[in-house]
């Protein structure tokens, strides 16, 4: 099956912790603080690489983390920078936060290379804690968290034209005889099971690319069949190449064909009917000069202001027409690819806090409990002045102070942390 969508968990790089520790040296007994800075943690990038054409890396393994940085050493030694992950991606990938669907980057375009989640900073030594007053700071920084969010990879094939029409009308074959690809070719539906590319080299220079979206049934738009799996790809290109059986070797009639398919498209995305469309009306070397023309007129009259081109895949016949009218038409269009703007950065993606716990005691004493107040305790040393302020800063900015209010806290209350007691004033 091929891989145009892709759900994966991406981790950037933690950041490495800074360190704790001074300086030992002879004849220097009370040496200064020395802590390092930890390393700053890996980047998750995108890039886009022009050899693959799917999201195939990405069907059986989920998440992919960047490296973390590594933690400061002593004599100020900078601790290591996590290395960066880079991803490879087809040409046309979107990328998108998984909840909502909204865009953080499409890899197409100019935008070959893209930095979609940057890592943690590096937590500082505690040698940028030494004050007058503080000469010998017993904590250092932590290193920021590495962001952790699901994203949708979404493949949106970039093709000049796209062959859309029901299966066995002949868009393989078409494909085939016109471009350098070579799709397999079978008389069963859904014979083709993935967008075929190829690429029209016209006799005086010049060319397009050309791309077979896989056959569509009515009910494509809801999910039904495949349909839905490979409309996304119609997205990109720039005129809507409609190949119907105009003969009905098939039995299909081709007026209620365009009709459905039109319904289809305008069903999944009602723009997609505001490109150039053209229409060839395929195997028509098996019909008399008389049928070809009662064909003709009467898939006009159905669709006024629609070219239709009589061809047949498999001879040539009209082919080399329609191709200079495709070309000619291109001329008109829009040079630019389509390229979706972005709507979320990761980088403002908010961390979900660790819950915490506010209790009132048998004795009074307001009982303060969670896993981060529990590590933020391990690291700062409460005895210093600037120690105990850099912890009050934290409580107010997670909003446990506002919460201790709520529960009628007043002036003089006892507040209890992990063994920790301190009376409560404002």
């Amino acid at each position: 099956m091929f891989a145009d969508r892709a759900k994966i968990i991406l981790k950037a790089g933690r950041g490495g912790d800074g360190h704790v520790s001074f300086r030992r040296e002879k004849y220097v007994p009370n040496g200064g603080p020395d802590g390092g800075d930890g390393g700053r943690g890996g980047d998750i990038i995108f890039e886009v690489d022009p050899g693959l054409n799917t999201l195939a890396d990405y069907r059986h393994r989920k998440k992919f983390a960047a490296q973390s940085g590594e933690e400061g050493g002593k004599r100020n030694c900078h601790g290591k920078n996590g290395e960066d992950l880079i991803l490879k991606v087809p040409e046309g990938t979107v990328i998108r936060e998984a909840e909502e669907g909204r865009v953080i980057a499409d890899m197409s375009g100019e935008n070959k290379r893209q930095v979609v989640l940057k890592g943690g900073r590096g937590g500082l030594g505690n040698q940028h804690f030494a004050t007058s007053t503080m000469q010998a700071p017993k904590y250092a920084q932590p290193g920021g968290e590495g962001v952790e969010i699901e994203v949708l990879l979404e493949l949106k094939v970039i093709a000049d034209v796209g062959l859309v029409g029901f299966p066995n009308v002949g868009k393989s074959t078409f494909l085939s005889r016109v471009t350098n690809a070579r799709p397999k070719i079978a008389n069963y539906h859904f014979t083709t099971l993935q967008p075929n590319l190829g690429v029209v080299d016209m006799e005086d220079g010049g060319g397009f690319i050309i791309a077979d979206i896989p056959g569509l049934i009515e009910g494509a738009a809801e999910g039904v069949g495949l349909g839905h799996e490979f409309l996304r790809h119609i997205d990109r290109t720039k005129i809507l190449l409609h190949i119907v059986d105009g003969a009905s070797v098939e039995g299909r009639d081709p007026v209620e064909d365009l009709s459905a398919i039109r319904k289809e498209l305008e069903a999944y995305d009602p723009a997609l009917l505001e490109k150039p469309q053209v229409i060839a009306a395929n195997k028509m070397d098996a019909l008399s000069d008389e049928e070809q023309k009662k064909v003709l007129e009467t898939i006009e009259r159905a669709f006024d202001g629609v070219r239709v081109f009589p061809i047949s895949a498999v001879s040539g016949q009209g082919v080399r027409e329609l191709l200079f009218y495709l070309r000619e038409l291109l001329g008109e269009c829009p040079k630019d690819v389509t390229v979706y703007e972005t709507e979320y950065d990761p980088s403002l993606h908010v961390f979900q806090e660790e819950p915490y716990s506010v209790s009132v005691d048998e004795d009074g004493a307001f009982v303060v409990e969670g896993p981060k107040i529990e590590k933020m305790l391990g690291y700062t040393n409460i005895d210093s002045e600037k120690g105990f302020l850099f912890f009050q800063r934290f409580l107010k900015e997670q909003g446990i102070l506002d919460e201790l209010e709520k529960q009628g806290i007043k002036e003089g209350d006892t507040v209890r942390m992990y063994g920790l007691m301190f009376d409560y004033y404002k």
